[in-house]
C-alpha cells in the first residue's frame, strides 16, 4: 500500500505569524473508530507532553510493539475493554506558539451529549473522516462519495453550537494504495457537504494519526501543499464575545461582606454580586438592571479574584457591588436598561439527546444561566434530516435528531437569539423524573 512521508524535523514555528496566542480549546469528534484518541496521543507524544512515567508504562504494556497512543486519553476501564471513548477527556499541551486544551468526545451516537458538552465551550472542531470507511474508488461527480451520518451530525451540532472553527482531518491515509485520489474525493464530498450545509470550513487536512503523518510537521507529497494539523491549529482565533455595548451577567453567587457573615448582620455594605460576564464590560458609576425584578441601581463597586478594579469585561468573573440593597440570589441576571426582554415563549433549535422521544405537552426542567424553571414543548415544527439538510415535518424528535421547536417556560426568561450570544441563547432540557439531560436549546427568537 501506498504510504504518506512526512520530512525530516524541521523548526517552521519561528517563521508563522500567528495573531492570536491564547489557549486554543478544541474538540476532537467524530465516528467511532476514526482515530480521535489516536491523533491527540499523536499531539502529546509528538510535542513531548507525555510524562516519563506514562510513556514508561506505555511502552511496558506495548511489550516491544508499537505503543498504543489512544491510552493517553481513554483513561477509564470500560473505554479500554470497549475499545470506544465513553466520556470525554481533556488533555493539555502547548508549543512555541500558543497553549491548548483538547477535549476527547465520544463518537457513539449514544454518548453525543458528552460531544455536545465539550463543543459549547470550544474554539474550534477537528472531526475526524475515516478514510476506509468510505468507498472512494468508485466517487464520480455525478455519484458523489457518501459521508457517514456521524461526521455530518458532529459537524452539523458544532456548527449549531457556533464553534468558531471547523476543521476536517482526513485519517488513516497510509492505509488506502492512492492516498492522492482517495484525499481528493472525500475533500470533494465534504466541500459539497459544507456548501449546502452553508458551513465555514478552517481546513481540510490529511493525515495519519498512528504514523504521525502531517500531524505537527508538514506533509512530503506533490498532491497536498497546505499546512500539518498542527500548523493549523496553531494560526486558529480563539472565540470572544463581544467586550463593548451592553452588558449582561447571569448571578451565580451572591456573597457578604465578611464582616457581616461573621457578626450577622446585613450592615450597610451592599452585597457581592458574582457572575461571568456574558458580553459588554461594566465599571463604577453604570446604572443597572436585575431581572427578573426589574430593579435598577448604580455599580458602586467592581472586583475582579476579590480586588477592586477599575473595570470588567466579557470574559471575565467579576463581582457587583451595588449603590443599594436589591433582592437578588442565584440564577437572577443583570443587564444594562433596556437592553434586555423577558418572554416566556420563543422558538428554538433543539438537538435532542435523550433516548426518550421529546414530546408536545410534556414537562420539563430547563436551565437558563444559572436558573432552573420548569418550561414544555408546545410545538414541534419540523425535524432536520442530516443527509438531504431539509426540514421534514414532525411530531417528535428521537435521540441525536436536530428540530426546531417553539418553547413555553413557566416564568419570563431574559433570553437572546443564541446567533448574537451563546450564554444569553442556550439552555439546556433536563428530565425531571430521571435527571437526565435531554437536550440543548439554541434560541432563535420570541415566539
Amino acid at each position: 500500500m501506498s504510504s504518506l512521508h512526512t520530512p525530516p524535523v524541521k523548526d517552521h514555528r519561528d517563521t508563522r505569524n500567528v495573531a492570536d496566542h491564547r489557549a486554543l480549546r478544541f474538540l476532537t469528534a467524530g465516528s467511532v473508530d476514526d482515530g480521535k484518541s489516536t491523533l491527540i496521543g499523536r499531539l502529546l507524544f509528538d510535542s513531548r507532553a507525555i510524562l516519563a512515567d506514562q510513556l514508561d508504562t506505555l511502552e511496558k504494556r506495548a511489550a516491544g510493539a508499537p505503543i498504543d497512543l489512544s491510552l493517553l486519553t481513554d483513561g477509564l476501564e470500560a473505554e479500554r475493554e470497549q475499545g470506544i471513548t465513553i466520556d470525554v477527556a481533556y488533555r493539555y499541551f502547548a508549543t512555541r506558539q500558543r497553549k491548548f486544551i483538547i477535549a476527547d468526545a465520544p463518537g457513539h451516537e449514544q454518548y453525543t451529549r458528552n460531544m455536545v458538552t465539550a463543543a459549547a465551550g470550544s474554539d474550534a472542531a477537528v472531526v475526524l473522516v475515516d478514510i476506509t470507511k468510505l468507498d472512494t474508488t468508485s466517487a464520480t461527480p455525478a455519484v458523489p462519495l457518501k459521508l457517514l451520518a456521524q461526521t455530518r451530525r458532529h459537524a452539523l451540532l458544532a456548527q449549531l453550537l457556533r464553534v468558531p472553527s471547523i476543521v476536517f482531518a482526513i485519517n488513516k491515509l497510509d492505509a488506502v494504495d492512492d492516498p492522492a485520489q482517495a484525499y481528493e474525493a472525500v475533500r470533494a464530498a465534504l466541500h459539497d457537504f459544507a456548501d449546502e450545509a452553508r458551513m465555514s470550513v478552517a481546513g481540510i487536512v490529511p493525515v495519519s494519526a498512528l504514523r504521525g503523518d502531517n500531524v505537527t510537521q508538514p506533509l512530503d507529497a506533490d498532491w497536498y501543499d497546505g499546512p500539518s494539523l498542527l500548523q493549523l491549529l496553531e494560526s486558529l482565533p480563539t472565540a470572544q464575545e463581544r467586550t463593548v455595548g451592553d452588558l449582561l451577567i447571569p448571578v451565580q453567587y451572591v456573597a457578604r461582606d465578611e464582616g457581616q457573615a461573621k457578626s450577622g448582620g446585613t450592615g450597610d455594605r451592599p452585597r457581592t454580586l458574582w457572575g461571568r460576564i456574558a458580553h459588554g464590560r461594566v465599571q463604577a458609576g453604570d446604572e443597572v438592571q436585575v431581572f427578573p425584578g426589574r430593579h435598577k441601581a448604580i455599580v458602586a463597586e467592581v472586583r475582579v479574584a476579590g480586588e477592586r478594579v477599575d473595570f470588567a469585561e466579557a470574559g471575565q468573573s467579576a463581582g457587583l457591588a451595588l449603590d443599594r440593597q436589591l433582592d437578588v440570589s442565584r440564577g437572577d441576571w443583570i443587564a444594562t436598561p433596556g437592553t434586555v426582554h423577558e418572554t416566556n415563549r420563543f422558538s428554538a433549535t433543539l438537538a435532542w439527546l435523550d433516548t426518550e422521544p421529546a414530546v408536545i405537552g410534556r414537562k420539563y426542567m430547563v436551565r437558563h444561566g444559572n436558573r432552573w424553571v420548569q418550561a414544555r414543548i408546545v410545538a414541534i415544527d419540523s425535524r432536520l434530516d442530516i443527509h438531504t439538510l431539509r426540514a421534514t415535518d414532525a411530531h417528535e424528535l428521537a435521540v441525536n435528531e436536530i428540530g426546531h421547536v417553539v418553547i413555553e417556560t413557566q416564568q419570563p426568561l431574559p433570553i437572546e437569539a443564541y446567533e448574537t450570544n451563546r450564554v444569553g441563547g442556550a439552555l439546556i432540557i433536563v428530565d425531571p423524573a430521571s435527571n437526565r439531560t435531554s437536550g440543548a436549546l439554541l434560541v432563535k427568537a420570541p415566539a
